[in-house]
């Protein structure tokens, strides 16, 4: 039976979902409208009128800031509706979300933040995708949880779906010799010096799946439930089911 200060909880939980949600819709839009309107891009900083429209959306929607900003408005959404949500594909993206809008994050802070010069509402836009997004996002599940949810299964699951755009950019970029982000820029690199730089990506997200995962078993969080979910939280994952139990 619910108490109310789990009710509180949940509620703040909802609350605080709801808002990440929003506000990275918000930033989402602004870099979609400069898209639309031939303004700066906040990921390379380029002018989007320096290619046609179809060229600019079909490259604003391969960045992978983009799409891991896209899986956490709508990852939040969801979390919004129903904190305690479960299910095998359901953590899949849950955790999905933490990686990439992390290696977001980080990358970009790292790597590209410092051959960038944006302006104007192209850094109003790089400010929620690079910075706001994973800081809210992170300290989200860090504050609510709820734990134990990650099995190994589901940290493949979630770099299965970092593999799929991986390939996709380096497929995509054989044929059209354009790459989101210089480091994986093998018309420039060359494939291997490129390939290398992707795979120390990869292991540093893996450096975090660990930590998440660990942290996911070890660490307490505000949500906790009640009735049947309590005794099983580490269990019901592992039977596929799509839908929470009841």
């Amino acid at each position: 039976m619910e108490t109310s200060l789990d009710a509180r909880r949940r509620a703040a939980s909802r609350w605080w979902h709801g808002t990440v949600a929003a506000v990275v819709l918000v930033a989402l839009l602004i870099q979609f409208a400069l898209v639309l309107t031939g303004g700066q891009d906040a990921n390379s900083g380029d002018r989007a009128e320096q290619a046609g429209l179809a060229v600019r959306l079909w490259r604003f929607f391969s960045y992978f800031t983009v799409e891991s900003n896209i899986v956490v408005v709508v990852v939040s959404a969801l979390l919004a509706i129903d904190p305690l949500r479960r299910g095998a594909w359901w953590e899949i993206a849950r955790l999905y979300s933490l990686l990439a809008i992390t290696i977001t994050g980080v990358v970009f802070a790292l790597v590209l933040a410092p051959q960038l010069e944006l302006e104007g509402w192209s850094s109003v836009a790089s400010f929620g995708l690079h910075t706001v997004s994973p800081v809210l996002t992170v300290v989200g599940w860090l504050v609510f949880g709820p734990r134990r949810r990650f099995r190994w299964s589901t940290v493949a699951g979630a770099f299965a779906v970092a593999a799929v755009w991986l390939l996709y950019i380096f497929g995509q970029g054989s044929i059209t010799h354009w790459y989101p982000y210089p480091f994986l820029d093998a018309a420039h690199l060359g494939i291997i010096p490129a390939v290398v730089n992707a795979l120390l990506v990869v292991a540093v997200a893996a450096v975090l799946a660990v930590v998440i995962r660990a942290v996911d078993r070890a660490v307490p969080a505000m949500l906790r439930e009640n009735g049947p979910n309590a005794a099983g939280s580490g269990t019901a994952a592992s039977s596929g089911s799509l839908n929470s139990r009841g």
